[in-house]
C-alpha cells in the first residue's frame, strides 16, 4: 500500500507526497501533461525537443546539472506520446535544491536562438543516429503511420521527419513552451523520508508564485476502427528479415487494458509463453520473437515482432504466427495459465514499489490518468480479469482486419 497526501496550489500545481522511511534519499518527479500527441502534424518532435531544452539553463542557473551533482543527486527525463517527466533523486537534506531548480526552469527557461540551434542539432543528430542510419530504425515510424490515420499516435515521439525540428523557429518553440510547461499542466510528486509540512512549505515557497499558463491543448482526433488488413513491405539492405504485426488494443483507461496486457504476456513473456515456446524453442521458426503493448493513454497497439530463421520464408513465418493466434482465439486460455500471468504481474509490481523513484514516477502518472490511488489498485485490476474477459479481448484484438503488417526484407532475397 502506497500512502500519499495530495494538495493543489492556487496556480493549479498538483502536489503529491509519499513518506518512505526506508531510504535517506528523496525522489522528485515533475510530470508535464504533454507528449507527442499534443503536437501539430506539420510540427512534430517538439515535446522531445523540450526534453532537451529544459536542460539548457536559465539566467539564474546556466547549468542545470551542476547544482544537482553538487547536492549528491542525479536527474534525467523521458518523453513519450502522452507525457514528459523530469525526475531527480537527492539526499533528503538537499531536497530544496530540486524545488529551486525545477521551479526556476518552469518560470525562467532561457529559450534564445543560440540555445535553440544547439538543441536542434542534438535532436536532429539523434534522429539520424537512431532512425535513419541503423537497420529497422524507422520501424516505429512505419508501424504507427500505417496503423493510425487520424490520431497523432501516427508519428513517434522523436517526430515524423528531422525537418520539423530543424526548421522550427523561436516563436513557435516559445509558444509550445507557454502552452504546456506551466504549473496548472504539471504534477509534482515527492517520495522519501520527508516531513509533509516541511515539503509543502518549500513547494509553496518556490512554485507558489509561478503564474498559471493558458494550456492550449490540441483536440485529439479519435482513430476510426480499422476494418481492413494493411501491409507495407520494405525492400532494402538489412541484416535479417523482420516481421511486425500491429493490432489496435485498448487504451490505458479502458477496463480491457489489463486483459490486453496479459494477452501480450501470454504470447511472448517467458519460456512458457505461446509464441516463444512454440515458434522459437520447439520449431525454430524464428531467431527472435517478442510481443508487447504500447501502453498509451488512448487506444494503443499490441505488437508482435520477429526475425525468421534463415531457412524459413517470411510467408511461412507469418502463417505460423497466425496459426498460433487462431488457436488462442479458438481454444482460449486456461485458468491455470491466466493465474500464472497474473502472479508475474504482481511480482513485478511489488518489486517495483521497493524503489522510491518508481513510486514517485508512478504516482505522477496515475494522477495524470485521474486518480493517483490507481497505484494501489493495479494488481487488483489484473487479478480481476476472468478467463471469459481474456478470451473475449483476445478475439476482439487478434483479427486480421485489425492488423497492420510491416516487413523488412533484403531486395536480393
Amino acid at each position: 500500500m502506497v500512502k500519499f497526501s495530495r494538495q493543489v496550489l492556487d496556480n493549479g500545481l498538483r502536489v503529491l507526497i509519499h513518506k518512505d522511511e526506508s531510504t535517506p534519499m528523496a525522489a522528485v518527479s515533475l510530470l508535464y501533461n504533454v507528449g507527442s500527441k499534443n503536437e501539430s502534424p506539420d510540427k512534430t518532435g517538439f515535446a522531445h525537443l523540450f526534453e532537451h531544452l529544459m536542460f539548457s539553463g536559465t539566467p539564474n542557473v546556466p547549468d542545470y546539472d551542476e547544482p544537482i551533482q553538487n547536492a549528491g543527486g542525479e536527474n534525467n527525463a523521458f518523453t513519450n506520446t502522452d507525457i514528459t517527466n523530469f525526475y531527480n533523486i537527492v539526499p533528503v537534506e538537499n531536497l530544496e535544491t530540486i524545488f529551486y531548480l525545477e521551479a526556476d526552469r518552469m518560470e525562467h527557461l532561457n529559450i534564445n536562438q543560440k540555445k535553440l540551434e544547439v538543441q536542434q542539432k542534438v535532436v536532429v543528430e539523434e534522429f539520424k543516429e537512431t532512425c535513419l542510419n541503423v537497420p529497422y530504425g524507422d520501424s516505429w515510424h512505419q508501424i504507427s503511420s500505417l496503423a493510425y490515420k487520424e490520431h497523432p499516435y501516427q508519428w513517434p515521439t522523436i517526430g515524423k521527419i528531422p525537418a520539423h525540428v530543424e526548421e522550427a523557429n523561436l516563436e513557435e518553440v516559445k509558444t509550445f513552451f507557454q502552452n504546456y510547461y506551466c504549473p496548472n499542466n504539471a504534477i509534482l510528486v515527492v517520495a522519501g523520508n520527508v516531513d509533509e509540512n516541511e515539503v509543502m512549505k518549500m513547494v509553496v515557497k518556490w512554485f507558489g508564485e509561478i503564474p498559471r499558463g493558458a494550456v492550449n491543448k490540441r483536440v485529439i482526433p479519435v482513430e476510426p476502427t480499422q476494418d481492413v488488413f494493411r501491409e507495407l513491405i520494405n525492400e532494402n539492405e538489412v541484416p535479417s528479415r523482420s516481421l511486425n504485426l500491429a493490432f489496435h488494443s485498448p487504451g490505458r483507461l479502458d477496463p480491457d487494458y489489463y486483459a490486453s496486457d496479459l494477452l501480450s504476456d501470454l504470447l511472448c513473456n517467458g519460456g512458457s509463453s505461446r509464441l516463444y515456446r512454440k515458434l522459437f524453442k520447439e520449431e525454430n521458426v524464428f531467431n527472435e520473437i517478442d510481443a508487447y503493448i504500447s501502453g498509451c493513454v488512448d487506444p494503443g497497439l499490441l505488437i508482435i515482432e520477429g526475425q525468421p530463421s534463415d531457412e524459413v520464408s517470411l510467408e511461412d513465418a507469418e502463417q505460423a504466427i497466425w496459426n498460433e493466434l487462431e488457436q488462442i482465439k479458438k481454444e482460449g486460455i486456461t485458468a491455470k495459465e491466466l493465474q500464472k500471468l497474473k502472479n508475474k504481474i504482481e511480482t513485478v509490481t511489488v518489486f517495483g514499489e521497493m524503489s522510491v523513484m518508481n513510486k514517485a514516477i508512478n504516482l505522477a502518472y496515475y494522477e495524470m490518468l485521474g486518480d493517483a490511488n490507481r497505484i494501489n489498485e493495479e494488481v487488483k485490476n489484473y487479478q480481476a480479469v476472468t478467463v471469459e474477459d481474456f478470451n473475449r479481448v483476445a478475439n476482439d484484438i487478434l483479427k486480421r482486419i485489425n492488423c497492420s503488417k510491416v516487413v523488412y526484407t533484403n531486395a536480393k532475397s
